[in-house]
């Protein structure tokens, strides 16, 4: 990277990237986030959370005016407005029939946009925002969704990712997450894909945007920005799309990276 090089836009992962597993920012990434904004660069949050869960991370940055992606880039949002400027669906039914078949006791959530979810069985307190509705597995698949996730805490999370691979999809694509978890959007669509329309809309080439990230849902857009971080408690797969790692979230690595731009 040139020595002149700085970035124009801020993409930030949220979990293990700004917040610990416990969901706790610590200051010195607060910090750090502050210095960005305070240097009149745009500051993106771009996660697999829900616009629900996303929302109070900006505020709790204090973060100005400006779009960020959620639902894996199926969706993007102007905070604090709420004003969405993106919506990207498909069709669920067969995902979740198929998912129904090889693994009956999977939890399954379909995003409803501005709501929350519908689900087939409730969801273990704090993993999704919003409402969740609890439906039959034909209203589940009814309608259009932004993001299907499929989760089940009694299972293995390796046995559970290979089940993505009976899955039989075409018209969506997957990430799998850091426990017995898997996000489902519309085929082609990421965190890179949202971002990209994000920066289109200020004017940013993706050579000039600082990415960060530690999860399989990061690989994308860490390969598609200039600069793409992984954080050095990631997976060897995401490392391997990253243009650095710098060291583990718990020492320090998102705040280190931010403070070398913005110092």
């Amino acid at each position: 990277m040139e020595e002149s090089w700085r970035p124009d836009l801020v993409a930030l992962d949220i979990d293990g990237t700004l917040l610990d597993r416990d969901g706790n920012l610590p200051e010195e990434v607060r910090a750090a986030v502050r210095r960005v904004v305070a240097a009149g660069v745009p500051v993106v949050l771009a996660t697999g959370r829900s616009w629900h869960a996303t929302e109070p991370v900006a505020r709790l940055l204090h973060l100005p005016s400006g779009p960020h992606v959620c639902s894996n880039g199926a969706v993007v949002v102007r905070y604090p407005e709420g004003e969405f400027l993106r919506v990207l669906t498909f069709d669920p039914s067969a995902v979740i029939a198929t998912m129904v078949r090889v693994a009956p006791e999977a939890l399954i959530a379909a995003e409803e946009l501005g709501v929350g979810f519908r689900v087939n069985r409730v969801f273990p307190e704090g993993e999704l925002a919003g409402v969740q509705r609890v439906v039959s597995v034909e209203e589940l698949g009814s309608e259009p969704a932004t993001r299907v996730v499929i989760r089940d805490p009694d299972a293995d999370p390796d046995e559970f990712a290979q089940l993505a691979d009976h899955l039989g999809m075409h018209e969506a694509s997957y990430t799998i997450g850091w426990s017995a978890w898997i996000d489902i959007t519309p085929q082609g669509v990421d965190k890179s894909t949202g971002l990209a329309f994000v920066a289109e809309q200020l004017g940013v080439d993706a050579a000039g945007v600082l990415a960060i990230g530690d999860g399989g849902n990061d690989r994308e857009m860490l390969t598609w920005a200039g600069r793409g971080v992984a954080l050095g408690d990631t997976q060897p797969q995401v490392r391997a799309s990253a243009d650095a790692v710098v060291a583990r979230f718990a020492e320090g690595g998102t705040a280190q990276e931010l403070s070398r731009w913005f110092g």
